[in-house]
């Protein structure tokens, strides 16, 4: 490594090439990821602070055609919809979970008992019953149909009606559109009746709506209100599915709830499970359970309760019917995928001669060939055993698509898929509809903007799916993503394992992995070079030094904070461009979070003075301007301004035209020189510069250092002021847990053997 692409290169045995890699998202000021951290065990910061920040979109498109933001929107649309659809078919007081594993028939039973007057809700304490695994194929659910149109506005009586309220109660009149979006039609009145349901609106917390709650109800208004502890317990649930969880334990949760001032959090929780706004579970344990103490009055009716709880120990969850829902529907799917066999699209001599391929690439074939459901883990280098995966598929008269997370990975993809086929022949461009596989977006595909369609049953026309990027995959969209899926088509799911988890709930791909319920193909390609050498230790928790002849590995120390802007604007404005070759455009900045001395924020502001100075004159951005778009919450599209006019911001994304609307431009729009290692995710560029302040060392994790040092294809370097917490990080400090629910649905799914 080198201390600076203009200076000779380090001495190994020095420390500032071991210590020059440190990174930490988690500076910023982050309200709902502090929130979260502190009332919840566990949760991942990073994705809270995205969803924040330049996640913070609500979901609108103003392209002319079918943009990123609208394809997201609508395979948004498309996921509730489905969920609408399963609450229609239950029944009872509580229209969603009845078929939830575990103890949903108690739950139902308790929670009917409550609302008849009979008795308090306890929660269920039976063992439950795990679900046999299918001997053959689920049966097929119904499967959603693509739409055309964005979901619309709140109308504008709605809005002016909640204005009013806002108004009177104090709170600001321009979150009126969030809230009638939120709470429907009547939101008036709703939040007249509840004032507390403002805490729906995304960004209010649970002070704010209790002065909001002392203004309207004034006497009436008391920490103990029921109506304030149940909308507590859905913002807390909320708050934890921004850090990854998709339900929190009992007990986690009722010492969040005492955090926020609930006088008494089990009585909030029973409300809550009572009116049906959370679900419970027991979901059974792997580990021994502790020996019940019995006395002597012990009933031989308690015994045997006594004997189930020693015999399986369980763990109490609540959470949201959303999440819930999701995760039950993308059990099914995989484990439709798991138990069942694949089409026989081509022939077994076809599949035999392909699979003869060296290496991993022919393990990934092979396992294809046999299995409805494969995982195949690897860096950047391995994508090239997808790829041949797909050209050889297409070459038996498979319909082959591969999905990415972006439409930089999809392009990145496209070109790969091009090379294959110039190197085994084909031409070098994009092969046509129908020729050869090709390439999309997760949300295009879903959203039937992109991709291949649907076929007269509503499912995807197709007959093997390679999503790329899995770990950025959350349990809503990849539920979408199984129950579109054909009968008897492949899935595969390939993506480094390494990087940081999904923006939004769950951790699908990890949870999948540790299940072992499927074939795992691990590629042996490494991803080369002093970068891929560095990437590769840091993977399995060694931070080494590395010979950086080239000076691909730079480290840069610096004092402060101060010292980090001014020396990373030096390395993308001149240092960089001049030694290496790669021009400023073609490199992007890295840091821990938005806020702080040497966050986004400060960084771009820096960035933009050297590089595109300019008045600002439309929200802060001009012509030439670099952005990070962001058309939902957790997703972020790079791209550049190219004019402003009365319509709005005009960008271009991937290639594509955007226009944001005047008042969605500080919402949905940030400038991206510099980036937060979760916005970063699924690209990747020439050249990287990493900047690791001080104060973030704290935040610093190995899946944090290796998503932000994986991201430079040609040049790393690495501004570093965090002397040895980067070792220490690398070493000691893994990804935060999540609370899911996947793995104990899937149990039953695993065979005995894979």
């Amino acid at each position: 490594m080198s201390t600076d692409p203009e200076t000779t290169e380090t001495s190994p045995s020095e420390d500032t090439g071991t210590d020059a890699v440190e990174g930490a998202e988690g500076t910023g000021e982050d309200a709902a990821a502090e929130s979260t951290a502190d009332a919840v065990e566990g949760g991942e910061g990073t994705a809270a602070e995205d969803a924040e920040g330049t996640g913070e979109a609500k979901a609108e498109a103003a392209a002319p055609e079918l943009s990123e933001a609208a394809a997201e929107l609508l395979a948004q649309k498309l996921e509730r919809e489905r969920i609408e659809r399963r609450k229609a078919e239950k029944a009872g007081p509580i229209v969603a979970g009845a078929k939830l594993s575990g103890t949903a028939a108690e739950l139902l039973a308790a929670v009917r008992a409550v609302e008849s007057g009979e008795k308090p809700v306890a929660i269920p304490s039976a063992k439950p019953e795990p679900a046999p695994r299918p001997s053959t194929a689920p049966e097929a659910v119904r499967r959603p149909q693509p739409v055309a149109a964005e979901p619309g506005a709140p109308a504008t009586e709605t809005v002016e009606s909640v204005r009013r309220v806002l108004a009177e109660g104090g709170a600001p009149e321009t979150l009126a559109a969030q809230v009638a979006a939120a709470l429907g039609e009547g939101a008036d009145d709703q939040l007249r009746e509840d004032p507390w349901q403002l805490l729906r609106v995304p960004g209010v917390r649970p002070e704010q709506a209790d002065g909001f709650a002392r203004a309207l109800l004034g006497a009436e208004c008391a920490p103990d209100d029921e109506r304030r502890g149940r909308a507590v317990i859905g913002w807390l649930l909320e708050q934890a599915a921004l850090a990854g969880h998709t339900a929190l334990e009992a007990s986690a949760l009722t010492a969040a709830l005492a955090k926020q001032g609930v006088p008494d959090p089990d009585a909030a929780t029973q409300s809550a499970i009572a009116e049906g706004e959370v679900l419970v579970f027991q979901d059974a344990l792997d580990e021994p359970a502790v020996p019940v103490q019995r006395t002597a009055d012990t009933s031989d009716e308690s015994d045997e309760d006594a004997e189930e709880a020693e015999e399986r120990p369980v763990r109490v969850l609540i959470g949201l019917e959303r999440y819930a829902l999701a995760e039950e529907s993308l059990a099914d799917g995989l484990a439709k995928l798991i138990n069942s066999v694949p089409k026989e699209d081509g022939s077994a001599a076809e599949w035999e001669q392909a699979g003869a391929a060296k290496g991993s690439t022919g393990e990934l074939i092979r396992a294809v060939a046999g299995h409805g459901l494969v995982l195949h883990t690897g860096g950047e280098a391995s994508l090239a055993e997808p790829a041949a995966l797909l050209r050889a598929a297409a070459g038996f008269g498979l319909r082959a698509w591969a999905a990415a997370h972006g439409p930089v990975g999809r392009d990145r993809f496209a070109a790969l898929l091009a090379q294959s086929g110039e190197a085994e022949g084909g031409a070098p461009d994009s092969p046509a509809p129908g020729d050869g596989p090709r390439a999309t977006t997760v949300a295009g595909l879903l959203s039937g903007a992109e991709g291949p369609g649907r076929d007269a049953d509503g499912a995807l026309d197709l007959d093997l799916l390679v999503v790329l990027d899995a770990p950025q995959l959350d349990v809503e969209t990849a539920a979408l993503l199984t129950e579109s899926l054909p009968d008897g088509a492949r899935l595969v799911l390939a993506g480094d394992p390494a990087v940081l988890w999904s923006a939004g709930a769950g951790r699908v791909f990890a949870d999948l992995l540790a299940s072992k319920a499927c074939p795992q193909v691990v590629s042996r390609r490494p991803d080369l070079g002093p970068v891929g050498e560095l990437v590769s230790g840091i993977g399995i928790g060694e931070l080494n030094q590395v010979e950086a002849p080239g000076k691909e590995v730079v480290i840069v120390p610096v004092r402060d904070a101060g010292e980090a802007v001014h020396r990373t604007v030096q390395l993308v404005a001149d240092s960089v461009p001049r030694v290496i070759g790669v021009p400023a455009e073609q490199t992007v900045v890295i840091t821990p979070g938005h806020g702080g001395a040497a966050g986004t924020r400060a960084l771009n502001v820096a960035l933009k003075e050297r590089l595109n100075p300019g008045p600002g004159r439309f929200g802060g951005f001009d012509p030439g301007d670099r952005i990070a778009y962001s058309p939902t919450p957790g997703r972020t599209v790079p791209g550049r301004v190219v004019t402003a006019d009365a319509e709005g911001l005009h960008l271009e994304c991937a290639g594509g035209p955007v226009v944001v609307p005047k008042e969605r431009v500080e919402q949905s729009v940030r400038h991206g020189w510099a980036l937060t290692a979760h916005q970063a995710v699924g690209v990747r560029w020439p050249a990287v510069v990493v900047v690791l302040p001080g104060d973030a060392a704290q935040a610093l994790s190995r899946p944090w250092v290796y998503t932000a040092f994986s991201r430079a294809d040609r040049h790393l370097s690495v501004v570093h002021g965090v002397d040895q917490a980067l070792p220490r990080a690398v070493a000691e400090v893994p990804a935060k847990p999540r609370t899911t629910r996947l793995p104990v649905l899937l149990r039953p799914q695993v065979p005995a053997e894979v």
